[in-house]
């Protein structure tokens, strides 16, 4: 694997930042994940559109778009692959040990990974922990990523693929990596960004194409939704078959179905919305 390292194709085994680096010390860092088919990346403008804004909530540098654009074409280039994971992870860069930023400047490494075709439908479980919707980091996309690994953790224990939040508030929030979309009288709904959840790129568009509503919801709703669906990068649009204990009927149904279906044709007709 080639990865991009602070102005260069590097090597993965040569491809290293410093242990004082503010993204390892602190989490002090964004990122995006860009799905790519084919060698070519799906919505990288407004990935690098989201980065630009992760970065300013969190007092970084604008990151220079021509050069991650660079660095991106360079990696997949590098690296031929049918379906993959492009990350692009942008940090404070070398820093004194603590939360004060150092001056040499931020740090950019792109990668891209392999991945296989996620399946149709899939569990999700609810968690204990919340989203707090007026956090300093919400509806942005940090590195500070750990509650995400232990809500994660937890779900696959009880065999899901994803966790579900609640806000401070107990609205629906989102998941450690997805939006979450409720079907209710046949209306299809998603939280709103003002609950705390990511804005993110699939979400957006499937607001756009599907006509779903933005709408506070408590957290409740799964227990009595007609369908439930998940989207991101990586999933697209993915029906949920069941949440805790409670089984879904049937495949995707139809409000979900239509949205997958969609996305999926949408998408093929434009790589860069």
């Amino acid at each position: 694997m080639w990865m991009w390292v602070n102005g260069e194709l590097r090597d993965a085994a040569d491809a290293r930042v410093s242990v004082l680096d503010h993204g390892l010390t602190v989490g002090d860092g964004i990122f995006e994940t860009v799905r790519t088919t084919g060698g070519r990346p799906f919505a990288l403008t407004r990935h690098l559109d989201r980065l630009t804004r992760s970065a300013r909530g969190l007092g970084l540098p604008d990151p220079d778009l021509d050069e991650v654009r660079r660095a991106c074409a360079a990696v997949i280039e590098a690296n031929p692959m049918e379906l993959g994971r492009l990350r692009i992870t942008y940090t404070g860069g070398l820093s004194p040990l603590g939360s004060d930023r150092g001056n040499d400047g931020p740090s950019l490494v792109v990668a891209l990974g392999e991945v296989k075709r996620r399946p149709d439908t899939t569990a999700v479980i609810t968690v204990p922990w919340t989203r707090n919707e007026r956090g300093a980091l919400a509806g942005l996309k940090t590195t500070s990523y750990a509650e995400n690994v232990v809500a994660l953790a937890r779900a696959h224990e009880q065999g899901a693929s994803e966790a579900l939040f609640a806000n401070t508030v107990g609205q629906l929030c989102e998941g450690t990596g997805s939006n979450v979309f409720v079907v209710l009288d046949g209306r299809l709904h998603t939280p709103p960004v003002s609950s705390g959840c990511l804005a993110g790129i699939t979400r957006a568009l499937a607001v756009e194409w599907s006509g779903a509503l933005e709408t506070e919801l408590p957290l409740d709703v799964l227990e009595h939704a007609e369908e439930i669906f998940l989207t991101s990068t990586l999933r697209d649009v993915q029906a949920v078959h069941r949440v805790d204990g409670r089984e879904l009927p049937g495949g995707p149904g139809p409000v979900t179905a239509k949205a997958m279906r969609v996305f999926e044709e949408r998408a093929a007709n434009d790589l860069d919305p």
